[in-house]
């Protein structure tokens, strides 16, 4: 019997019962939906937090307080331990630390926006150094950032993101315009290009103000973030060295203690994600793994009630020449076909959750290329793992006691 033939037989096989054959492959169809769904939010997600959530560029990097914060506990110990940077620290790391290029500082807060009648509520409140707003690279939609003088003499002018001109002005112009921040009286002189939702929530909803401005009006005893940029990025881990030094130094830290600030890079940040998304694949490779096991324990005990219903057809294949190498190559053929559909079956199942998952929800997924073929590939050796021993069984078969039955 060659290929083609086997084959063939074996999909009429399969399509000589549908329910039957949809019901045996349920556990292969749920087992290999869920990995490639997985894999597709898994797949979105690192583009989406590479693209839209880490904003710090590769010659960039953040210092604060925390630095990045994994658990309760290490916050709270965070908050004991760690004092408050101030812009004394900022000025020593901008005097003694040769690597860094540019520097900016900024602090952050909540705030309600007002302009006559309309309100914005949750606004992000930034006062950033013109600096700062460079090295971040705000868009401007129209208008413009703010300068150097309108910090250094505390202006009372405001850079608003999109969400807000909306919001607040409409069809509006809303460059030269007088807004209400914490009940401060600030003119717009800009409006940032849109930058989109993160997971549903907009990045376009904040206002931006000189960090003089800020100390002056909302107070100074708040913990700056100081990020730092350097003309190569190649340079960025030593410019972090040059920064911890100088701080230890400041901070009058002994050399066991361990640093009271933190650091963020881009990737850093990419780092703590990919471990995360890691963890998270392989929870669901566990998960899924028994779901297939499963399935093809299902596959395996349909092989060995199609042996006990085809006990004639062997008995009558061997009497007419067929060898024990054919009998089993069929039925082993016959459960790798069997498989091998419900892997497509999943494939098909998770392209269309992963289209729903991207229009139905924020969570971004990208249905990876590769799928099919690793579906069909795992499927098809369930399907061997699987039918070795209803094959073996079939081939082993009496012809002459197979022909008595029944």
């Amino acid at each position: 019997m060659n290929l083609l033939e086997g084959l063939r037989i074996a999909i009429w096989s399969l399509l000589a019962n549908p329910l039957r054959s949809f019901l045996t492959l349920l556990g292969i169809i749920i087992g290999v939906t869920a990995i490639i769904a997985t894999v597709a939010v898994i797949n979105g997600l690192n583009l989406y937090v590479e693209e839209k959530m880490i904003t710090l560029g590769p010659g960039s990097f953040e210092v604060n307080r925390f630095g990045i914060i994994t658990s309760h506990r290490q916050y709270h110990e965070a908050i004991l331990r760690n004092p408050e940077l101030n812009l004394n620290d900022a000025e020593a790391i901008r005097d003694r630390c040769s690597l860094i290029w540019r520097m900016g500082v900024k602090v952050y807060h909540g705030a309600e926006v007002r302009y006559r009648n309309r309100t914005a509520q949750g606004v992000g409140l930034n006062g950033s150094t013109p600096e700062l707003m460079r090295i971040e690279a705000y868009d401007v939609e129209s208008g413009r950032l703010i300068q150097d003088e309108e910090d250094a003499r505390a202006a009372w002018v405001a850079f608003i993101g999109a969400d807000i001109a909306d919001n607040l002005f409409g069809q509006l112009e809303a460059v030269g315009r007088q807004i209400l921040v914490r009940g401060r009286r600030f003119e717009v002189i800009g409006v940032g290009a849109r930058r989109g939702t993160v997971f549903g929530q907009s990045r376009d909803n904040y206002v931006v103000i000189p960090l003089s401005t800020f100390r002056k009006t909302f107070g100074s005893r708040d913990s700056v973030q100081i990020v730092c940029q350097v003309r190569e990025p190649g340079d960025l881990e030593q410019a972090m060295d040059e920064v911890r030094v100088v701080l230890r130094s400041r901070h009058h830290l002994r050399y066991n203690d361990g640093d009271d600030f933190g650091f963020i890079s881009a990737d850093a940040l990419n780092t703590l994600w990919k471990n995360l998304s890691q963890m998270i694949f392989q929870i669901a490779l566990f998960v899924v793994g028994i779901s297939l096991v499963v399935g093809g324990i299902v596959v395996m005990n349909i092989m060995l009630v199609s042996v006990v219903e085809r006990t004639r057809e062997i008995g009558l294949r061997k009497a007419i020449g067929a060898r024990h190498r054919d009998i089993r190559r069929q039925f082993l053929m016959e459960s790798v076909v069997l498989s091998a559909a419900g892997g497509l079956a999943g494939v098909l199942f998770a392209w269309m959750a992963s289209l729903a998952i991207r229009f139905f929800t924020p969570l971004p997924a990208v249905f990876p290329l590769w799928a099919p073929l690793v579906a069909v590939s795992i499927s098809a050796a369930v399907g061997i793992f699987f039918g070795l021993w209803p094959a073996r069984k079939a081939s082993l078969l009496n012809p002459i006691e197979a022909l008595r039955s029944e």
